[in-house]
């Protein structure tokens, strides 16, 4: 009944998906977009192979990474002008976290989520490190507690890679901009899923990977967001040749390009953003409201399953039940974790493990089902009755978990 009444049925239809799998890994690599391979093909065959060099003109390859950012800013409340496609996600962060720090000139203090993702911790430690700033690391609910005026810059993630916490971009961003720092914000997790409205929040910068919920295909390049108001103060540390103001003038002094111009770098990869751009032609004509409603109408599903079926099974629900606190997963504690993840994938229900005990399942909003929804739990609660998380096949530990 879900499904048949659901306004955005018909978008799953944008996507190559297997008929006999339920993919719920959105979270980590999107599923392909079914124009994309012809659209490659295409690139590969005529643009490189036929038109080489001449297709940074004929076919506008140069300002692509522009093009397909303007893509992106409409899917998180940003203007066509704020941001740009470009390298990854962890440059980015180091990129836009130097830049606010030296915005801040006379504080010296850092602070990000203990939590977050990995990589983005890494990176905080090696700019705290580079500019010789400490590092505070403090939850976003906690964060009043460290926020004095020796702090330039609070980094965090929308969402929480592990529980799908969604934090409140806009009173974190807020109480930020009260004691004088900047925000930034990790969008990896949330943008194509959440109603993302980054100029209503008055966000100053943001990152994020494209290859998650924006579907753009394994090792897609990222972006970056750069508010306006920072545009002619705002310095990025990588003085890369496509940032110049003037690239092919090949100078030997470094001018930064205009506004978000001067956060470009290398040389974009057109292959996988050529990719992207056609990837993202599946949010066409959707706004991110009903596209976020429809994923909170997918979570609830599951998190009503999950306390009726699995709850007996030793599942225990870690993500937020308030619709304004959730992103678009729903991650399960269970004692056997990893097992159960493999079992899953077996049965033709591919979720993810996130250490020590996650069971990870992301609930794509473009192409995941009520009924996909329905068939995981009966496959989760199948699996545990037969004791089949417990195999000892299930248990040896792959390179990428």
């Amino acid at each position: 009944m879900l499904d048949a009444t659901d306004r955005l049925a018909h978008v799953r239809a944008r996507f190559a998906l297997p008929e006999d799998i339920v993919y719920l890994d959105g979270n980590s690599l999107g599923a392909m977009g079914s124009a994309v391979p012809d659209a490659v093909r295409e690139v590969v065959a005529d643009q490189w192979g036929r038109d080489l060099i001449t297709s940074w003109n004929a076919h506008d390859w140069w300002h692509a990474p522009r093009r397909v950012g303007a893509r992106i800013a409409r899917l998180v409340g940003a203007a066509d002008d704020e941001v740009v496609v470009a390298d990854s996600t962890s440059v980015n962060l180091f990129k836009v976290l130097v830049a606010a720090a030296r915005l801040r000139p006379g504080r010296s203090t850092l602070v990000i989520e203990p939590g977050n993702f990995p990589a983005d911790l890494y990176i905080a430690d090696s700019v705290a490190d580079l500019l010789a700033m400490r590092l505070v690391k403090v939850e976003p609910a906690d964060l009043g507690s460290v926020l004095d005026s020796d702090v330039a810059a609070v980094a965090f993630s929308h969402v929480d890679y592990r529980t799908g916490r969604a934090h409140d971009v806009p009173s974190v961003t807020a109480a930020t901009h009260a004691s004088g720092a900047l925000s930034v914000w990790d969008l990896s997790h949330s943008a194509g899923a959440l109603d993302v409205r980054l100029n209503e929040w008055d966000v100053d910068f943001a990152v994020g990977c494209s290859y998650k919920y924006l579907n753009g295909g394994p090792g897609a390049p990222a972006y970056v967001m750069a508010s306006r108001r920072h545009h002619t103060a705002m310095r990025s540390p990588l003085m890369g040749w496509t940032g110049h103001a003037r690239p092919f003038a090949m100078e030997s002094s470094y001018e930064p390009g205009p506004g978000i111009d001067g956060m470009r770098c290398g040389t974009p990869p057109m292959l996988s953003l050529l990719a992207l751009e056609v990837a993202l032609a599946a949010f066409d004509e959707l706004s991110m409201a009903e596209v976020r409603a429809r994923s909170l109408s997918l979570t609830r599903l599951f998190l009503s399953l999950a306390d009726s079926v699995l709850a007996s099974r030793g599942f225990a629900v870690v993500t937020p039940r308030p619709d304004e606190e959730r992103g678009s997963q729903v991650s399960l504690t269970h004692p056997s974790a990893y097992g159960v993840v493999q079992a899953l994938i077996a049965r033709g229900v591919i979720g993810d493990f996130r250490a020590p005990d996650i069971v990870r399942l992301g609930l794509a909003p473009l192409y995941v089902r009520h009924v996909d929804v329905v068939a995981t739990v009966e496959q989760l609660a199948a699996l545990v009755d037969a004791g089949e998380e417990r195999e000892p096949r299930y248990h040896a530990r792959a390179t990428v978990t």
